[in-house]
């Protein structure tokens, strides 16, 4: 029997933002408040968790799994950008997640990091809060600290989840 259900029956919404009609959410996954979830949009997983903090936001054909030993975490205030692939490893909050980009199982990015547009994060890298990470096989290139420039990008989706909501598709 095939299901048409997009939020699986383990998918915990904590009065999230606006999850766009395509999204797809199945297996034990947790949508924090005002995190955000877009344009088809899949996350999945079978046996570990799931977890997107708050305020965060899930970019168009954003691909989120769980790793062979772990769930995925994703923290507070992230911007996780288009075409990203996560599968089994831990954003800390704050963090920008560029377009493309890929961070495998047992990975953990610090606090207030940047993982640069088409880097491929390997399994079990890790890197401290305010890493600049680029590459591939991805490296820490530079240490500064984004953490605010990256909260003012989810907060920017923020608003953008608000006017979704509305029935808006534009920013005022």
């Amino acid at each position: 029997m095939q299901s048409t259900n997009r939020f699986g029956q383990a998918v915990t919404l904590d009065r999230p933002g606006f999850i766009h009609d395509t999204a797809c959410l199945q297996g034990k996954v947790y949508v924090g408040p005002e995190a955000s979830v877009w344009t088809y949009a899949v996350t999945r997983c079978e046996q570990f968790e799931i977890v997107i903090g708050a305020r965060s936001n899930i970019q168009d054909f954003v691909m989120i799994h769980e790793g062979v030993e772990t769930g995925t975490f994703v923290g507070e205030d992230c911007s996780i950008t288009h075409h990203v692939t996560l599968h089994g490893c831990e954003i800390g909050d704050g963090c920008l997640i560029g377009i493309n980009a890929v961070v495998m199982d047992g990975a953990k990015i610090g606090r207030g990091s940047i993982v640069a547009g088409q880097a491929i994060v390997r399994e079990n890298a890790v890197f401290p809060e305010n890493s600049v990470i680029a590459g591939v096989p991805a490296k820490l290139v530079a240490t500064r600290d984004q953490y605010a420039a990256n909260v003012a990008n989810a907060r920017y989706y923020q608003r953008l989840s608000e006017a979704y909501l509305q029935g808006r598709d534009r920013v005022d």
